[in-house]
Order: structure tokens, then C-alpha cells, then sequence
């Protein structure tokens, strides 16, 4: 934890108020996002149990599960979440823009993308594994179910997926989002349970937020996992239900499951209230400027993932990926976190007091400025203008020399690391940097694109632009360990497992 993370909860514990712990909003919020609040029953590997989900604060659907172990009704389930999913999913490509690539062909964008948010990162899993449970099944032949099953799965598989990206906001955890935002006074593993970290930043009237918090910690939990003491009350509901069914009583069963219904909206409810307050107040807060470019980034991969489903001969995502889709999923993940931080830093400036602390990021005045030196680079026939400035800062740079660094306040500007030394003044130093772009393509600099002496500049490390990365090479030609073939004649050696390669193969609901 860092020094300024450590006093914001200090701070908070201290005065019994959340303390904000960034300046700006980092992530993504739609105009109309779908809250997606799911419930799973207990001592079951995934019973899905109820969902409210919509994008109205004030018309919710409540989705029941009245006998969860049932197979019909969980597919069942899962049928009627996709019939209010899937056309908000969807929805969106109905507007698209020509984006021309370098190198490839155009494809069409959605000007807009779905965002659905769950209440934290646990209904994120169960998303991931609401996709794992649906997107093999069949709509034909012995246990059919309906055709938006499967198509749901490949959804929410994409859709879990993408929550693994760095900075992406398709899908979203509301304490994520919060804790994020605020710091209070209570662990990260209290942060995880949504009332009583609203209630830290939302308190009561005339009540700290650490006595609401206090409060809200016998409240019903957010889920999917439910309370014990709920699960008590809820289990006669369902064995009147069974009861009702073996009887062949519909007007019982119609009872038993209405008594279920209530008791989970009962449940469910507080959860919804408190998702809809807490969008409220994370877009009272300015957006970061980097935000806009990386929801760009999310409905590309939308519209592109969008476009290979509607293609004739898609098929489901693999249950495991193979090693070479592997290795470019890390690869674009590192890169994305990479982004995300040195973006993060620059929109904030509460991030950069942070690195500043840790050494990430300096700022100082412009003591001395070499604007006419010319370099001749290792290769190059010609010489690039590469001015050098000297900063003087009481900040300690903790990076080694060669970082390449971005300006916050000339956006444009690019510079390396040259040398680090004590200043003539006592408690200070002298960094010096050697400006690599931003100056045009000209053979001088741009006007105004040189720092001047007595500027007061910061200075972190850059992100990662667009990279093609290594030659990745083809699935057949990685060793039958990693998915090609085996050997010569094609096939694996004596005793090497099987893989099961048949995407409409059965797969239990765990």
C-alpha cells in the first residue's frame, strides 16, 4: 500500500468519512447500462437462484429459480435473462462508423457499446460461469434447450473475458468501481461487500459513514452467494414447492413459488437501490481524459466480436485457449495494464502525488535548456534535433536511465532519461532529459515545441503505444504439447492425453 493510499484510510478511519482516493473517474459509465444482480444457491457448484437485472431504476426484471436443482429450470432461467440481455447486447450495432486500419481492411464500429455491472467481482465469476455452463449446450436432440441459451453463453463468456482487460468497462463490479474511487476505513476484504462500503461513502443523515457501515453489515448480502440465515427461510419455500409438484397441485405450487418470489426480491432489492445510488455518485465526478480512448478500444473489440458471431461457421470459445491465443491474450493484457497506469496517472492528479511518492513521476522547473543540439542516431544517416533540458526537483526519479517519458502538461512531448545528480542547491536534483518527439517532422523543432527555461513540468513514465509484437506462429506448427501436431505422422505419442475438441459436446452445469 502506498503512503497516500495508507493516509487516505487513516484519514478515514480517523474522521469516520470515506476519503477520496482519486480526483477523476477511470472508467467508463453508459448513458444506459444494464445492473445485473445475481443470486446462486447455496451448497451447489452453480444453481442459479434469481436475477434482477434492467436498465430502469424503477422497473426491474425479477427473474426466480423456484427449484434450482431442476434442469429444465435453470436452462429455463437462463432463457427468460437472455430474452432481456440479448437484445441490449445487441442493440447497440445498429449505428456504426467505417474505421480504416493501416496494413488492413476497414471494418465497421459501433458508435456505442452495452455496459452491464454486476454488484462486485464475484458477479463477474458467476458471469464467467454462467458462460462456461451455457455456451456448449445443444437446441436440438436429447436435453435441448432454447436457441438464446448458447448464444447467451458466448456472450457472457466475451463478456468475462473482456473484465480481465485492464481499463476495459463492458462489464464492471460496483465495489470495484467505488473502492477505486474512495478510501475507508476498513479492509480491502470489508470493501468487498457493497452496503457497508456505500454506506462509508454515502452515510445516513445525521450518522458517520463508519456508523452506517456499521449498520449495513447485517444487511442482506449482494451475491450471488446468499445468507445462511436467508437460506433457512427460503428452503421450506422450496420443499412447499416440491411438495406442490409431486402432488400435482398447480394452485400450490403457483403459492409456494409467489411466497419464493417475494422472499427474493425482498432479498434482492436493497442490492438493486444501492447499485442505481452508487452510479449516481461515481458520475458526479469528472471523467479522465484517456477514459474516451479506451471505451474506443472496448467497442472494437465489441463490434469485431460481434461481426465473428454472425459469421455462418462460428463456433463457441474453447474451453481452454490454445498456446499461442494464450500467449497473445498476456501479451495484450500486459500492455493494457502498462496503459492504464501511465494513463491513470496522467488524469489524475492524486495518482501523481502517489507515484511522485514512489518514485514514478517527478516535476520540477526548467533550469537550462541545450534547444540547437542535433543527434545523429546509431543507423541513421541524418541528424534528428534531440534537445536537452534540465529539470530541478525535490522528487527522487526511482527509474533507470533510457526510461522513456511522457510530459503531463505538453501531451505530446517525449523524452528519455539522460542523468540524475545532485543539484547546487541543497535537498534538490538536477535531472537531466533528452526530448525524443512531439517536435514535428521538420528538420529544427516547431515553434513552442521546446520547454522553455522556467517552466514547471511533470514527468512519468510513457505509456505503451501500438505494438505488433513478435511473429506468433501458426497453431500447427507448435509442438503436440502446446496443440500442433504430435509428430511427422500426425498423430500424439503413446499415452498422450486426448483433448475433447467437439464444441457441442455436453458439459456439466459446474
Amino acid at each position: 500500500m502506498s503512503a497516500v493510499a495508507a493516509l487516505g484510510r487513516l484519514r478515514a478511519a480517523a474522521t469516520g468519512y470515506a476519503q477520496p482516493a482519486a480526483t477523476v473517474r477511470h472508467r467508463h459509465l453508459s448513458d444506459r447500462p444494464v445492473v445485473f444482480v445475481p443470486y446462486a444457491m447455496s451448497g451447489e457448484a452453480f444453481a442459479p437462484l434469481a436475477a434482477l437485472v434492467g436498465d430502469d431504476p424503477a422497473a426491474p426484471h425479477l427473474l426466480i429459480v423456484p427449484q434450482p436443482r431442476d434442469r429444465d429450470r435453470r436452462f429455463g432461467h437462463v432463457a427468460d435473462l437472455a430474452a432481456v440481455l440479448l437484445p441490449y447486447l445487441t442493440e447497440w450495432l445498429a449505428k456504426s462508423e467505417t474505421i480504416e486500419r493501416k496494413n488492413d481492411d476497414p471494418y465497421e464500429r459501433a458508435v456505442d457499446a452495452p455496459q452491464i455491472i454486476v454488484p462486485s467481482p464475484a458477479g463477474i465469476e458467476y458471469v464467467r460461469l454462467l458462460g462456461r455452463s451455457t455456451r456448449f449446450r445443444r437446441t436440438d436432440g436429447e436435453y435441448a434447450v432454447h436457441p438464446d441459451v448458447p448464444l447467451l453463453g458466448r456472450w457472457c463468456t466475451y463478456l468475462a473475458e473482456r473484465a480481465r482487460t485492464p481499463g476495459s468497462s463492458l462489464l464492471l463490479a460496483m465495489t470495484d468501481l467505488l473502492a477505486r474511487t474512495w478510501a475507508t476505513g476498513q479492509s480491502d476484504l470489508e470493501n468487498g461487500e457493497l452496503a457497508a462500503l456505500l454506506g462509508w461513502i454515502d452515510p445516513d443523515p445525521g450518522r458517520t459513514g463508519a456508523e452506517t457501515a456499521r449498520e449495513a453489515e447485517g444487511a442482506a448480502p449482494a451475491g450471488p452467494a446468499t445468507d445462511p440465515k436467508f437460506d433457512e427461510r427460503l428452503a421450506p419455500m422450496i420443499a412447499a414447492y416440491d411438495h406442490a409438484q409431486r402432488a400435482d397441485d398447480p394452485r400450490a405450487g403457483a403459492r409456494a413459488e409467489e411466497r419464493i418470489r417475494d422472499a427474493l426480491g425482498g432479498e434482492l432489492m436493497p442490492t438493486w437501490h444501492r447499485m442505481w445510488r452508487g452510479l449516481e455518485l461515481l458520475r458526479e465526478l469528472p471523467v479522465g481524459a484517456s477514459v474516451a480512448g479506451r471505451w474506443e478500444i472496448d467497442r472494437m473489440s465489441y463490434s469485431l466480436f460481434s461481426a465473428d458471431l454472425a459469421k455462418p461457421d462460428s463456433r463457441p470459445q474453447p474451453r481452454t485457449p490454445g498456446a499461442v491465443a494464450a500467449a497473445q491474450q498476456l501479451v495484450r493484457r500486459e500492455t493494457a495494464q502498462a496503459r492504464l497506469e501511465a494513463e491513470q496517472l496522467r488524469d489524475d492528479p492524486l495518482l501523481m502525488a502517489e507515484a511522485r511518492l514512489a518514485g514514478q513521476a517527478f516535476r520540477g522547473d526548467v533550469v537550462a535548456v541545450e534547444a540547437d543540439r542535433m543527434v545523429t542516431e546509431p543507423g541513421k544517416k541524418q541528424a534528428r534535433p534531440r534537445p536537452l533540458l534540465v529539470l530541478r526537483t525535490s522528487d527522487e526519479p526511482l527509474m533507470t536511465l533510457d526510461t522513456e517519458l511522457e510530459c503531463v502538461e505538453r501531451p505530446k512531448a517525449k523524452a528519455k532519461l539522460v542523468a540524475v545528480a545532485e543539484s547546487a542547491q541543497g535537498g534538490t536534483l538536477d535531472v537531466r532529459l533528452e526530448l525524443t518527439g512531439g517536435m514535428g517532422r521538420g528538420k529544427t523543432p516547431e515553434e513552442g515545441s521546446v520547454p522553455e527555461t522556467g517552466e514547471l513540468l511533470t514527468w512519468t513514465t510513457a505509456a505503451p503505444g501500438f505494438r505488433g509484437g513478435p511473429k506468433w506462429p501458426e497453431p500447427e506448427e507448435t509442438p503436440w504439447t502446446h496443440g500442433g501436431p504430435p509428430d511427422p505422422d500426425g498423430g500424439r505419442p503413446e499415452g498422450a492425453a486426448e483433448d475433447d475438441d467437439d464444441p457441442g459436446a455436453e458439459e456439466p452445469w459446474s
